[in-house]
């Protein structure tokens, strides 16, 4: 900061300028602060978890549970309980076969930003490939 030796200087005319390295995203309709790095941090500087994602893919595995103890024997019978359209539950228990690092990034607020259902509904069956689609910004 420079300080003016003028006599005739006042508080007016001094100016103080503040730079910070930020991005804005929206998430869940609110806005979030992303800090260099790319890291994904609620005010207290912890990580956050996208609680949309989270729930989810947490529904994704019950609902594949379901249907694995017969509970359900179909995906039908299973969409019709749930008053749901039979091709959201489909696409929503495509989310129960995500490679195991993706899902724990997400739960740990290490998601890549941008991060949407629609590219994890998009996301290939192989493992070693979903990271690599789902963090790439050509993929939206």
């Amino acid at each position: 900061m420079n300080r003016r030796t003028a006599s005739n200087s006042t508080a007016e005319d001094e100016q103080l300028v503040v730079s910070v390295q930020l991005a804005m995203k929206r998430r869940g309709g609110r806005k979030q602060v992303i800090v260099p790095g790319g890291a994904n941090s609620d005010i207290s500087g912890q990580p956050s978890t996208n609680a949309s994602l989270a729930l989810t893919i947490a529904r994704a595995h019950r609902w594949r549970e379901l249907l694995e103890q017969g509970r359900y024997r179909s995906i039908r019978s299973l969409a019709g309980e749930l008053g749901v359209d039979n091709s959201y539950v489909a696409r929503l228990l495509r989310l129960s076969l995500l490679a195991p690092d993706i899902v724990e990034a997400i739960l740990d607020g290490r998601e890549p930003s941008g991060l949407s259902l629609e590219k994890l509904y998009r996301a290939p069956m192989e493992w070693e490939r979903q990271w690599q689609e789902v963090s790439s910004p050509l993929h939206r």
